[in-house]
Parts: structure tokens; sequence; C-alpha cells
């Protein structure tokens, strides 16, 4: 049950409760099971508190910090958590469908099984706009209400070139010079180092960057990792083109064939020396690569 004697002091007020949480600044806030439905608990902090089944349901928040908070199994259902600070608040299979967060501020939280339906993200004078996930609701605000975000976004996904290739000495200096040029001709190269160590942390690296780019460049000279990783991309990506590179002094590895058979996959670009293939990079690289845009284009 919760701590009778600090819900007793939460219900007097925001006032007394902020007092009590200054005067008592290393106490421990059990507030389990306590029914707060529509209380007003506005600008209260509640950082750090236990708040495991708690009931919020239709309360107004609205400002309050609710950082390292715990609510687990809570029912945020309704309330107004406009304006709230969420630094790693763990929000475990809570109920927050209807809810109000619009200026919420939510890093690292924990959402696994929580129910996050029809939140809505827009002031009220504004044209209600509702989500369905916490923690994508402050990019898509931005993404409707500020310009800028939208043209930096549009720039991204127009002018990202994702290169692929290994980071030896001889290989790092073709992929540094292809970024080189490619930033001449105003794109933003991005290069990726496939030997770098293999977790679902570099591969969802590369999903991602792989999405954003309007094209791809895979240097398969000598590759290690660039197989496995090439496939999956192809696999998975159907609408940005991928050019390879390969020295003409090598092959390309046994089960390149099944990759070159994707419509996205382009016939590969072989070349003799660093030179020859920036001397290429208009033409051969460039030109080719965004024709192949407008052909995979819906």
């Amino acid at each position: 049950m919760a701590n009778e004697e600090q819900l007793e002091i939460l219900k007097q007020g925001v006032f007394a409760w902020n007092n009590w949480r200054e005067e008592n600044p290393v106490a421990d806030i059990d507030l389990k099971h306590a029914d707060l439905s529509k209380a007003n608990l506005r600008d209260a902090d509640l950082g750090g508190a236990d708040l495991c089944n708690a009931c919020f349901s239709d309360a107004d928040l609205g400002g309050a910090d609710l950082s390292d908070a715990n609510f687990t199994e809570a029912n945020l259902s309704g309330a107004d958590l406009r304006g709230v600070v969420m630094i790693k608040t763990n929000l475990t299979s809570a109920m927050l469908t209807n809810s109000k967060i619009y200026g919420i501020s939510a890093w690292d939280l924990e959402l696994e099984g929580a129910e996050q339906s029809n939140l809505l993200i827009t002031r009220p004078e504004q044209p209600a706009v509702t989500v369905s996930n916490v923690k994508v609701a402050q990019f898509l605000y931005l993404m409707i209400n500020n310009p800028e975000i939208r043209d930096v976004i549009d720039t991204i996904t127009t002018k990202v070139v994702l290169i692929l290739g290994r980071f030896t000495d001889e290989r790092l200096a073709i992929l540094e010079a292809l970024r080189s040029e490619l930033q001449k001709q105003d794109y933003i190269p991005v290069l990726f180092d496939f030997d770098a160590p293999k977790s679902r942390d570099i591969e969802e690296t590369v999903s991602t960057l792989a999405h954003l780019a309007r094209f791809i460049i895979a240097d398969i000279t000598d590759p290690k990792a660039i197989p496995q990783e090439l496939s999956s991309i192809v696999k998975n990506l159907q609408s940005v083109p991928v050019l390879p590179l390969l020295h003409e002094s090598q092959e390309p590895w046994g089960m390149f064939a099944s990759i070159r058979r994707r419509s996205t996959v382009l016939p590969i670009l072989e070349y003799s020396s660093e030179s020859e293939l920036i001397g290429k990079i208009q033409t051969d690289v460039i030109e080719i690569a965004e024709q192949k845009v407008i052909e995979l284009k819906p």
C-alpha cells in the first residue's frame, strides 16, 4: 500500500508536497497503489518516486518532474502530461491512453508493454493530432510545426550517400577519395566501416543509414563482413540503388550473383586505380546512380 503519510501530504497540494520534498531530499517516495485520479499535481516533484500500480487517470500532472519515477502498471489514462519531464522514467505496462503530452521532455523511457494509443501532441488551440508512441511524439510535433526540421530531413534524404567498405589502409584511401569528390558535388557522404565489431547496434545503424541514403556505394574489393551485410541491405531495401565497386585485379565473391540479380543493384564498376575511379565519378557513379533513383521511384 502507499505510504499514508506521504499520500496525505501530496493530497494537501503541490505546494505542501514540494516543500516536504525540499526538506526531505533523500527520502524514498512510496506511493504504490495510490489513488490520485483527477488530482491536481501540476509542477509536482515526483522524481524517483515509486508509483507502481498507482492511478493517475484524468489527473493534472502538467509540468511535473517525473524523472527516474517508477510507473510500472500505473494508470495514466486521460492524464494531462503537458510539459512534464520524463528522464529514465519507467512506464513498463503503464496505461497512457488518451493522455495529453504536448511539450513533454522524454528521454530513455522504458515503455515495454505500455498502452500508448491516442496521445495528443498538439496545443488546445491547434487541430488535434494524436500518435501512438511517446518516444516519437516530440519528433513528429517538430515535423509538423518547424519548417526548418522538415528542410533538414528533405536535405538528408536527397543528399546522403552511404559508402561501405573496409578500412584497411589501401581501401580507406579509395573510400576517402570518394567521399571528398562526393562532397564537391554537394552530396553528404557517410562512410561506414564494416570491420567494426558486429552487434545489433551496428546492424541497426547500417539499416538506418541505408534507409536515409539516396544511393549506396559499396566497395566489394577484398571483402570481409560486407557480403552478409550488403545482402541484408538489398534484400530489405527496395528503393535505394546500390553501386558496387571492384578493383580489376579481383573477382566478386561466389554468392554475389544472388545480390546482382536484385533490381536495386547496378552493374559492378571496375577500376584500376584511385585516380581512374575519381575520373569516372561523375559519369559512371553519380549519373548512373541518379538515373536508377528515378527508375526506382514509385
